[in-house]
């Protein structure tokens, strides 16, 4: 059976491998800072790039091109391994750090999602918070996109890799005749706007290392930081601002940045419909919800609730997840609505998590359709995304996703509060791992983490990480009897 699938272990060997050698880089400022660590990366490389090194050897070179059935099988198996090898450095250095919580981590870490099983941040070796933010960053825009870009040196093409792990409804769209292109320019903007972000963090009083960190954080959407406060730590307006621009260019589709650098002209975002309801729908809900909030007497006056709602509700609606107060203290109202948020806000082609704005848009759409059809059964309605109209076929997919999509929040917060978790900690820790979110409300809420958890209710945590990570159905395909038939 694993000859069927020959091409994908050796790809997956091959990115091991060199996930292996990505190490080498904490390993480094280990050695460099002298910060107590550099004994748990080089047992942490050596594991990762011989496993690596020895699953390639194994299989052999392959020529052949991977299939429909082996891309969703190595996109299912990146996101699976690749944390239990992003998990040693964690598990090998930290004290009392168990191998649930540290592989939890790593899935939170590349999958871009930002729920933590640790505190005393402020304390852990610089490396160590390197590799959790540098973890965000690969993670960020996809480590099958990177692996896109250099599939073709192996002798493989990529799209159906890219199909499996793209966001969003429309995956077969393409911004360069060649795939092995758009990887590379995806990347290519990403490095570029991560970097303005790293260096406008600086400038504006963060030093080096934690300016470089919290880039990796905004840019990836993920919110890892390396203090136990979050962004809170920094208390700076003019840091807070930055983040929210940067995290609103993560939030906006990637294509979108491309085509607006290759042709230096903002008419590309002036074209992107799903930016606009991107920007829009989270323009109305700072300001409905600051109105919400200021009579509650929570903040001092208008501006300073206006701070922290539209702080709180770009990070929660993008999928960021960083904090700068602990929004659990506000009414209940306001904390459900922010994580509503996060359910749906981003745009697809981004970093963020959630269904998708364009979905969104696209179901909205339908309903109106359904009604139409209601009073005029003999019609002839279609349902359009700007000028384009959206097939059937395409449509049909989007409902079978959301029916999956609240079948799997109903289930899973059934069996969350059957562990006798109480429901709002168990709703909203489903939802914000589903979303990619990272912090829920209640005993995971900003304040908290995600170890107050028993070990059975962080792996199924867990589960909804790396599902909502790959838009649910890449997992679910691979327990379908069909899968594995010949």
């Amino acid at each position: 059976m694993f000859g069927r699938f020959a091409p994908a272990l050796y790809v997956l060997g091959v990115l091991v491998t060199g996930f292996g050698f990505l190490m080498l880089i904490p390993l480094a400022i280990s050695w460099l800072t002298a910060d107590g660590a550099q004994g748990a990366y080089d047992e942490a490389v050596l594991i990762t790039v011989l496993s690596g090194v020895l699953l390639s050897f194994s299989i052999g070179r392959q020529q052949r091109e991977m299939r429909v059935r082996e891309s969703f099988l190595l996109v299912a198996l990146i996101w699976v391994l690749l944390p239990a090898f992003g998990a040693l450095p964690l598990y090998l250095h930290i004290d009392g750090l168990t191998w649930t919580d540290a592989y939890f981590e790593a899935v939170s870490g590349l999958t871009a999602t930002g729920a933590t099983a640790l505190s005393g941040l402020d304390q852990l070796p610089l490396s160590i918070n390197f590799w959790r933010t540098f973890m965000h960053w690969v993670g960020g825009l996809g480590v099958v996109v990177l692996a896109v870009a250099i599939l073709p040196l192996l002798g493989f093409g990529g799209r159906g890799m890219l199909k499996a792990e793209t966001p969003g409804p429309m995956k077969d769209s393409k911004i360069t005749p060649r795939i092995t292109e758009t990887a590379k320019g995806l990347w290519v903007v990403y490095v570029i706007l991560t970097a303005a972000c790293a260096g406008s963090l600086y400038f504006l009083g963060m030093d080096g290392w934690d300016a470089l960190m919290h880039a990796f954080s905004v840019m990836g959407l993920g919110g890892f930081s390396s203090k136990d406060a979050s962004l809170g730590h920094f208390d700076s307006l003019d840091i807070e601002l930055v983040v929210i621009f940067f995290a609103l260019l993560a939030g906006i589709n990637f294509s979108t940045h491309f085509l607006a650098f290759s042709q230096r002209s903002l008419r590309a975002y002036l074209a992107d419909i799903e930016a606009h309801y991107f920007l829009g729908i989270l323009a109305l809900s700072i300001l409905a919800l600051s109105v919400y909030l200021w009579p509650e007497a929570i903040y001092a006056d208008f501006l300073t609730t206006l701070r922290y709602v539209a702080f709180h509700s770009v990070s929660l609606a993008t999928s960021l997840g960083f904090a700068t107060t602990d929004y659990v203290q506000w009414p209940l109202f306001g904390q459900l609505w922010i994580l509503f948020l996060g359910s749906f806000v981003a745009c697809s082609g981004s970093a963020g998590g959630g269904i998708k704005m364009m979905r969104a848009v696209v179901l909205y759409k339908q309903v109106s359709r359904e009604l139409t059809r209601a009073m005029h059964p003999r019609g002839l309605q279609t349902v359009r995304f700007g000028a384009t109209v959206i097939p059937d076929q395409v449509l049909h997919a989007i409902l079978g996703f959301m029916f999956i999509y609240v079948v799997s929040i109903v289930v899973m917060t059934l069996l969350m509060v059957a562990t006798r978790l109480d429901i709002i900690t168990a709703f909203s820790a489903v939802v914000a791992c589903l979303n990619n979110t990272g912090p829920g409300l209640n005993l995971v809420g900003p304040a908290s983490t995600y170890a107050v958890l028993t070990d059975l209710q962080t792996w199924v945590c867990t589960w909804e990480i790396g599902r909502g990570r790959l838009e649910i159905f890449t997992l679910l395909v691979l327990l379908t009897p069909g899968f594995w038939r010949s």
